[in-house]
């Protein structure tokens, strides 16, 4: 230090040159001193500091001076940052006299810095940039700052103006950017960008890179107040003043000229883009557009073409025409754009080149056709000019349209607010209706209180525009609140909509909706009312064009005319419009259009009444009677006044009265309407009018309009009928003309007529018809049987219902009275005990011990005298008694068939016997039904099996079916009896030396089996493993055929509950096998077992086993007894066991189809037929039998074969010439059985199997009700069983014969049905002479004499015969059928008891033979199937059975036949009917259906129907339409079912939709539609906490809603979307229903869940999907979605597109509150997702939803991002959103600088910065597209930010 003491010393010398040479000393010792006294050592530091802040002038000029040049020698210790350093600390604490001398310095030192690195120096930061620090520093630096920036840029141009420009970029920003938070900075700014502007005239071949520095700058430059703007127009003048200058110099040179235009371009679109804000601020805009316009004549003047980058420029001048509302904007804005059209084609007066379909310009045509309603003629002028222009244009387009505009490859351009309107309207005019889905406008169709789906229907913009625009003036009108964005809505999106729908108008497909749509804002927005009358009159001179034609459009812009009359001012002007076309000089077409327009602007606003009554005054009807068109036009218009306001109908009630007295019958008929309006109304008397009228009527007769218009008038005759009792008689009478009138060939023209009349009818009272109109009822009847046409009989169903009404509300009180034995049979049977049993002994009971069980009771007489206790001991003892008695007296005769109807006959003497016990408990011992039956129960077996022990063979293989009678009885509670009765049976089952015990306790087990509880699964499988054991290592052929037997019943219990099939799904053990493979056993060792037996076609039978494929637990059935025909020595053992195996194998196929082998039950059907003698011819491609090996099966094929049809007639599997040919098969067999009178058991066995199993088919067919037989078939089999019994035969041959009359009857002896038939003796309606039998032969007169005859015969048999084998018999078959007839009346202790019990039983109902339900039934029930004859029309059917469902009751008939025959019955008539094209084929079926249900709960027989109809097997045969059906009306069924059969009916569902789901086709998707919609009304109408079934329903939903589809928002809308859409929907319904606590643990969403991939993650995004459904119907709180806000925003959004826009659709009705948090969370999980797309793309979504601009979007992945930076911005420039403002703009802030930096460094290859949340590599694609919108984004909210972010936005090299 002390070496620069001395010079210091001397820089204070007064002499100013001293001093300089002081300091140049100082200087130069530093540049030759040594280190410990050079510029980097402390007293060089010193001296140089005290240089630079010296008080003296020279001290400190002389110092600049010195350390510029020391910083700019070679080797210099001091470099530029140093230097900069130095001045910069000198500059910040110097007097301002130095400040210039400062900055020159440090300008100095920039410029040499800047030259050093080659034009290459960066900084750090945007702070350590030496310009911006001398500018920070202090406000005096400014003007010599400017000179610096200048001289900077002169002398660095050889480095390159580029590099140049890219070094002052971060401070010319900075200088703009600091003007909001410094006072008077924007004077800086303005010298700055002045000079620099100046700068650039001087250097033109450098001014380019300048001039877009500056134009880039201005994007930067705030413009929140009006003194913003100025600075902008102020700096903008600059920019454009110097661009000319440069331009000119060189468009003269020719230099540059590419980059000067687009440089100029830039600048203009920044200029322009600016002005679309600037309407908030006053005298912006004006001078913004001039200084545009200069820039572009500048452009123009020196010869520059046209280029299409001016195309987003011109789409803003667009808006700002819009915006425009003051006069001079709008006129400088036309200039503007007049210039840019001549520009662009080239000639003053429009297009000589070819213009585009869809250009940018046409947006213009709507906002400039309003401008012609200006009052300035300088606007109008140049309005009237531009649209000459645009109107060439636009014809253009519309006479040679353009191609679809190809799609923007790759990322697509960010958008701007005129980019976003000429997107949408180009995405418009391009795409037809149906593919308009995705549009954000979709979100405001959206409700709140329903569960309608968004997207239910593919409709057009337009139509949505119109829906959401009404909805906003309803909402107005009801003094509503509206929320704010519809506020912003009403004041600021009217006109841009406008221009849009007003250029669709042009579109061919979408011009009608936009009308409306047209229609709907003028409506809103009362403004736009002016502009939409001219709009009307352009687009009607664009329509009559004769290059255009659109000539069908005339009539929908005229409706446009009433709409604009929504606001008062317009009446006048509207009104104005419509005159002149109704001048008498106007064409007739005109004028009757006009008064219709007239009438339709009253009907908007009732100010125009005036005008219109002066039209329609009744004198004009006469004047213009000659010009029809116009009468009728009147007319229509009067009708309309009196629909809409009745009162001011009467205003015109002379104009009415005119109507009704015209000659013209279209006009008397409008008139007739009128008046009904009026009536309906009542502000007039319906018959004082009629009194009136009625002598003008006009012949209705001929003229079906005139007729139906009638009929409307006379309905409202009703009310005052029985006051004016004769014109109401008139009246009736005009009615009932008109529908009884027939009109051959014009029946389709006079249908509305006649349906109107029966409507009309409908109103008046049914006793009042009655009594005018003579045999009303009859004639209606028969009117109804004959009508085809479907309109007429919907219309006849309403009259139909209302008269069941009456008669049901006026019926005779139903008085109960004994029943009566009808026909003879039955008072012949009623006495038949008393007959039989006349002595009442007890060894008559062991004479007839089969008629005994079937009818005598054995409790003793005396027991009510005695005490209860002894009482029971007596009555059981009783029993007892009997039991051995009749045990030991009733022969089996080891046959197997005798063994089935002894069980039968055991089941009525253990019912009887149980009921016995069970009354006779003391009260004291139990109170619960259920135990007193189940120790009853456990009583009688133990009895049973002690005496069964002790007894003699005969008795002990009666006791043995006695047991399993007992079984069968029983309710399915007293399982603990059932399975100690197995015990018992299979005991008795192994033992090898009691045969006798084995073959009866086969039968009994098997029975058991059929009847065990549902749990009993092992019981079930050891007695089934058992039987199959026993059958396959028996000697006896006896035992063989009894398992067979056994098997069967074992099979009517398989597969009837919905686990069964898989029941061991996890369980290994054997004795849990599934009841499929049971199956499967039971059939292949049946089969196995015929075929080693009988040696009969092997191959047959090994075709039926391979239905039926290998299970790992199949049985060992290994035979070790074969026989073959040649050893089988035809006993009646061999025989009949055989028999039995066939009829197990028979007995099977319920389960077979139960299992889905249909296929197997059409080949067994074959085979069995096939065995029966004379059937052979029959069955196609069974291969013939000749021979004897397959007769043995005849005996047992006789028998099984009416099993199997009643089966497939149930199943429909059968039709009617199949039946024919069985029943005439029976009968050949018989008689020559017959005739060749052969001996021996085999002949006998035959004989007596094809007699009862004729009688059994002909039951099992009529009984069924759905097929005809002729009378003469039925009679000659009934006379073939009277010749077998009473013909020379051995007994059991009579008993086959009897057995086959009693059969007939309905019987039902020795059948082996899954269920018994269902008959019941109908009530005897007179049928009409016919030679077929339809139904119960008892019930059919034309064979009564016949039956009569042989059941005399028989009960003379049984009375007394000299054979007592065959008296016992006959009085065995007299009593099946007496048992069958009393049954219904008899109490069952199996129903009675069961508390399980789904539904009640039938209850006898009285109704009147001429009864309007009695006369229906009556009809239905003899519909002609007979082929001959009249048949009834399928749609008059249809009528019937939906009157009848709609009847409070019914007669007692077999409803179930009834409606078995009505399902086939349209089959059955189909090619005898002409085809309706109004009929739908199925309905039919549909309806009986539905009739089924209405009344299952009063019918058993159609409760039956129901359960064979819903059960899995054969539901999944069904017609798919019935299937809908059925799943429609699931809460139907859960009325009628049980709660078990409700179980299993919902498990079968959710099988059959499991296993259809590999099927997904559009019936598939209907069909899972109409489950959610059965569930759905299971749900609604019942308390779900108490329903038994929920789970299942809750199973059922989970399988449904894992077969929802995953996607919803394709981009095309087909039939299947449409399905998806509807299907969604009712899902959504039917889960908003359901248990709360279920549906969040089902909806449940994990974050591993979101990792899955594929399927899985499939189905975790339905769950979301489904939770933001059931949010938006508030079925559960928004809080639900809340939860999973972060896990949604973490993932790849091209799988979560869909889940995001349903979140949206959710969040469009929450409270503001709650949006502002959604979007503050949005953009906070943007800056830490692992895919910043996906939350960037929901942002866009929400705002996008949320803004002003939401009509206009565009629902697409790419795009919502693109609108980014328009949307945020719209949505948080709104006042409501200031309190997220700064938040939400600060995350984006934070997300795009990480987006920056990961670009950045994927660039680059780099490593991340620490600290930086990672980002998926799946959104690399994405990384440059997504910088671009959040950097456009900030950049439009960088008003939000601090300066130093709003610096590094700028900076950014994006």
């Amino acid at each position: 230090m002390d070496s620069y003491t001395p010079l210091l010393e001397k820089t204070r010398v007064p002499q100013p040159s001293l001093q300089k040479y002081a300091v140049i000393s100082i200087f130069s010792k530093l540049r030759s001193a040594p280190n410990y006294l050079d510029s980097d050592s402390e007293p060089g530091r010193d001296a140089i500091s005290q240089c630079l802040h010296s008080t003296s002038p020279a001290v400190v000029d002389q110092s600049v001076r010195e350390l510029c040049g020391l910083v700019a020698d070679d080797g210099s210790k001091i470099d530029v940052h140093r230097g900069l350093l130095e001045l910069q600390s000198a500059l910040e604490g110097s007097d301002s006299k130095f400040v210039d001398l400062f900055v020159k310095g440090l300008g100095f030192l920039v410029r040499l810095g800047f030259q050093k690195s080659n034009g290459k120096w960066s900084f750090s930061s945007t702070e350590s940039h030496p310009l911006i620090k001398v500018l920070s520093c202090r406000s005096d630096v400014e003007a010599e700052l400017v000179q610096q920036v200048l001289l900077f840029m002169a002398q660095n141009r050889r480095l390159g103006m580029v590099e140049v420009c890219e070094f002052l970029r971060p401070f010319i920003n900075y200088s703009i950017l600091r003007i909001p938070f410094s006072e008077m900075s924007f004077m800086f700014a303005r010298r700055l960008v002045s000079s620099m502007a100046s700068l650039c005239c001087s250097i033109p071949l450098d001014a380019m890179p300048v001039i877009k520095l500056l134009t880039e700058c201005l994007q930067y430059v705030p413009h929140k107040s009006s003194e913003d703007f100025r600075n902008f127009i102020y700096l903008a003048e600059c920019m454009v003043d110097a661009y000319t200058v440069v331009l000119r110099h060189l468009a003269g040179t020719r230099l540059l000229i590419a980059e000067a235009q687009l440089c100029g371009l830039e600048l203009f679109e920044k200029i322009i883009s600016i002005c679309t804000i600037g309407h908030k601020h006053s005298g912006s805009i004006e001078p913004l557009v001039e200084l545009s316009k200069n820039l572009l004549l500048s452009q123009k003047d020196n010869g520059f073409p046209y280029a299409p980058k001016l195309s987003s420029a011109m789409l803003s001048l667009f808006i700002i025409l819009v915006q425009s509302e003051l006069e001079h904007e709008q006129l400088s804005t036309l200039k503007l754009l007049h210039l840019l059209l001549k520009w662009k084609y080239g000639n003053e007066n429009g297009v000589d080149r070819s213009g585009g379909a869809m250009s940018e310009e046409l947006l213009f045509i709507f906002p400039v056709v309003g401008l012609l309603s200006s009052p300035s003629k300088h606007v109008k002028g140049a309005a009237t000019d531009l649209l000459v222009m645009l109107e060439r244009l636009l014809v253009r387009g519309l006479v040679a349209p353009k191609d679809k505009p190809a799609k923007e490859a790759g990322h697509p351009s960010l958008s701007t607010p005129g980019s976003i309107v000429f997107r949408i309207l180009q995405h418009l005019w391009f795409q037809d209706s149906s593919s308009l889905s995705s549009l954000f406008l979709n979100f405001s169709s959206i409700s709140k209180t329903n569960g309608e789906e968004i997207y239910d229907v593919p409709r057009s913009w337009a139509s949505h525009l119109q829906e959401y625009t009404l909805s906003i003036v309803d909402k107005r009108k009801s003094s509503l609140p509206l929320s704010q964005t519809q506020e912003i809505y009403i004041t600021e999106m009217p006109s841009l909509l406008s221009a849009i729908a007003g250029l669709l108008v042009m579109n061919e497909v979408q011009g009608g909706t936009a009308l409306d749509s047209l229609a709907a804002i003028a409506t809103m927005d009362p403004k736009l009312g002016a502009q939409m009358l001219l709009a009307i009159l352009f687009y009607n001179n664009i329509f009559t064009r004769k290059d255009i034609s659109r000539f069908t459009m005339l009539p929908k812009l005229l409706t446009m005319l009433p709409a604009l009359a929504s606001q008062s001012v317009m009446i006048p002007l509207v009104v104005q419009t419509i005159l002149p076309m109704l001048h008498k000089d106007a064409k007739p077409t005109l004028h009757a259009t006009a008064i219709r327009l007239l009438c339709q602007t009253w009907e908007t606003n009732d100010r125009a009444f005036g005008s219109l009554q002066g039209v329609l005054v009744p004198k004009r009807f006469t004047d213009l009677k000659a010009e029809r068109n116009i009468c009728i036009s009147m007319a229509a218009s009067v009708r309309d006044v009196c629909r809409k306001n009745p009162d001011r109908g009467v205003d015109l009630i002379l104009s009415v009265s005119a109507c009704t007295e015209n000659n013209d019958p279209i006009i008397q008929a409008v008139g007739f309407q009128s008046l009904a309006h009026l009536c309906e109304a009542d502000v007039i008397d319906f018959y004082t009018a009629w009194d009136v009228i009625r002598k003008h009527v006009l012949n209705y007769t001929v003229d079906p309009n005139l007729a139906q218009s009638l009929c409307l008038l006379l309905r409202w005759g009703a009310m005052d009928a029985e006051a004016h009792p004769e014109a109401s008689k008139n009246i009736l009478q005009i009615l009932w003309s008109v529908s009884i009138s027939t009109h051959p060939g014009l029946a389709t023209q006079w249908a509305k007529a006649r349906a109107s009349s029966f409507k009309a009818l409908a109103q008046f009272e049914v006793s009042h018809i009655e009594q005018k109109i003579q045999d009303f009822k009859k004639r209606n009847q028969e009117l109804l049987s004959c009508e085809a046409n479907i309109i007429v009989l919907n219309a006849m169903e309403e009259l139909l219902v209302k008269i069941i009404t009456y008669e049901h509300l006026t019926r005779r009180r139903l008085v109960k009275e004994k029943r009566v034995a009808g026909s003879k049979i039955e008072k012949l049977l009623d006495v038949f005990p008393q007959v039989i049993f006349s002595s009442g002994k007890r060894s008559d009971a062991r004479e007839l011990p089969g008629a005994a069980l079937l009818c005598l009771s054995f409790t003793p007489k005396d027991v009510n005298t005695q005490g209860l206790s002894r009482g029971f001991r007596d009555i059981h003892g009783g029993y007892e008694n009997a039991l051995v008695e009749l045990a030991s007296s009733l022969q089996l005769s080891r046959n197997i068939f005798v063994a089935l109807i002894s069980l039968e006959s055991w089941k009525s003497f253990m019912r009887r016997w149980l009921r016995a016990d069970i009354l006779s408990f003391d009260a004291k011992v139990s109170s619960i039904v259920l135990d007193k039956t189940t120790k009853a129960a456990s009583d009688i077996l133990k009895s049973m099996i002690k005496i069964a022990e002790e007894a003699l063979p005969r008795s002990a293989e009666n006791i043995a079916l006695a047991v399993g009678a007992l079984c069968a009885v029983l309710p399915p509670s007293a399982h603990t009896v059932k399975a100690a009765a197995s015990k018992f049976l299979l005991n008795w089952l192994v033992q090898p030396e009691h045969e006798h015990r084995k073959w009866s306790a086969a039968i009994s087990l098997g029975l058991i089996s059929s009847r065990l509880h549902v749990t009993d699964h092992k019981q079930k499988f050891e007695n089934i493993t058992r039987l199959v054991e026993v059958m396959c290592n028996s000697k006896s052929t006896l035992v063989k055929g009894a398992c067979g037997v056994g098997l069967g019943f074992s099979c009517q219990d398989l597969l009837t509950r919905a686990d069964a099939a898989d029941y061991s799904s996890t369980e290994k053990d054997s004795d849990k096998m599934s009841e499929r493979d049971l199956l499967g056993v039971i059939v292949k060792a049946l089969l196995r077992m015929i075929s080693d037996i009988t040696q009969v076609a092997p191959d047959i039978l090994e075709s039926l086993s391979a239905y039926f494929p290998p299970s790992r637990d199949d049985i060992d059935t290994n035979i070790t007894a074969e026989l073959s025909n040649e050893n089988c020595d035809n006993s009646l053992e061999d025989i009949w066991g055989i028999a039995g195996l066939v009829l197990g194998l028979a007995s099977s196929v319920g389960a077979m189809y139960r299992a889905g082998a249909h296929d197997a039950i059409f080949k067994l059907k074959d085979v069995m037929v096939s065995w029966v003698p004379h059937m052979n011819r029959l069955v196609q491609g069974s291969g013939s039998y000749s021979g004897g090996s397959e007769i043995v099966l005849s005996v047992g094929s006789c028998l099984a074969v009416p099993i199997l049809v009643a089966f497939c007639q149930r199943v429909e599997l059968m039709d009617e010439t199949e039946v024919n040919h069985l029943v005439n098969g029976y009968r050949e067999l018989i008689s020559e059985l017959l005739s060749v009178k052969k001996s021996g058991t085999f002949y006998h066995s035959l004989l007596m199997a094809s007699c009862i199993g004729a009688g059994s088919l002909l039951a099992c067919i009529l009984n069924e009700g759905v097929h005809a037989i002729e009378v003469e078939r039925v009679k000659d089999l009934l006379d073939l069983f009277k010749k077998c019994y009473s013909s020379p035969y051995p007994p059991l041959v009579h008993f086959g014969g009897m057995l086959g009359v009693v059969n007939a009857m309905g019987a039902g002896a020795g059948i082996l049905l899954d269920r018994p038939l269902l008959t019941s003796v109908q009530a005897p309606f007179e049928q009409k002479e016919s030679g077929y039998v339809m139904g119960p032969l008892l019930s059919n007169p034309a064979c009564e004499r016949h039956l009569t005859s042989m059941m005399q015969d028989i009960f003379l048999v049984a009375q007394k015969s000299d054979d007592h084998q065959l008296q016992q018999y006959a009085a065995w078959a007299a009593s099946f059928l007496r048992n069958h007839l009393l049954s219904k009346d008899a109490v069952n202790v199996d129903n009675s008891l069961n508390t399980d019990s789904g539904g009640s039983k039938s209850v006898s109902q009285s109704f009147a033979d001429d009864s309007l339900v009695m006369k229906l039934s009556s009809w239905l029930m003899h519909l002609n199937f007979t082929r001959t004859g009249n048949v009834a029309h399928v749609g008059t059917v249809i009528t019937v059975v939906r009157c009848l469902s709609q009847a409070p009751r019914l007669p007692t008939l077999d409803w179930g036949s009834i409606i078995r025959r009505g399902m086939r019955y349209e089959a059955q008539v189909a090619e005898m009917l002409p085809t309706e094209s109004s009929f739908q084929k199925g309905i039919l079926r549909e309806e009986c259906l539905k009739f089924s249900l209405a009344h299952a709960n009063k019918f058993d027989q159609l409760l039956s129907f129901l359960d064979e109809l819903s059960d899995l097997s054969r539901f999944s045969t069904l017609e798919w339409n019935l299937q809908s059906c059925v799943l429609n009306h699931l809460a139907d069924l859960t009325k009628v079912f049980s709660g078990s059969r409700l179980e299993k009916l919902f498990d079968d569902l959710c099988n059959y939709f499991t296993s259809r789901q590999s099927y997904d086709t559009d019936e598939t998707s209907l069909l899972r539609i109409s489950c959610w919609k059965g569930l759905y009304m299971c749900l609604d109408e019942a308390s779900l906490d108490s329903l038994e079934y929920i789970s299942n329903i809750e199973k059922c939903m989970e399988v449904l809603f894992f077969l929802l589809p995953a996607r919803q928002l394709a981009a095309v809308v087909g039939v299947g979307r449409l399905n998806s859409i509807k299907e969604w929907s009712e899902a959504v319904k039917c889960l908003g229903k359901a248990r709360k606590s279920w549906l969040a643990d089902f909806l449940q969403v994990s974050q591993e869940g979101l990792q899955q991939r594929d399927g899985q993650l499939l189905e975790v995004l339905k769950k979301i999907q489904a939770k933001s459904k059931l949010v938006r119907i508030g079925s559960i709180p928004l809080t639900e979605l809340g939860r999973l806000k972060a896990l949604i925003l973490n993932i790849e959004s091209d799988g979560i597109w869909d889940v995001l826009v349903e979140v949206v659709a959710a969040l469009q009705h929450a409270e503001g509150s709650i949006k502002r948090q959604w979007l503050i969370d949005a953009a906070e999980i943007s800056c830490v997702s692992s895919h910043p797309s996906t939350a960037l793309k929901f942002l866009g979504l929400l705002s996008g939803s949320w803004s002003k601009y939401m009509p206009l979007l565009i629902l697409d992945q790419q795009t919502v991002l693109s609108d980014l930076p328009v949307t945020l911005s719209s949505l948080l420039s709104n006042s409501s959103w200031g309190g997220v403002v700064e938040s939400v703009v600060s995350s984006l802030f934070a997300s795009m600088e990480r987006i920056y930096n990961w670009t950045t460094h994927e660039a680059w290859v780099k490593d991340m910065p620490p600290g930086m949340q990672p980002i998926d590599e799946s959104e690399n694609p994405m990384a440059g597209f997504l910088l671009r919108v959040m950097h456009s984004t900030c950049v439009t909210l960088k008003d939000y930010l601090p300066l130093e972010k709003q610096l590094k936005l700028a900076n950014m090299d994006i």
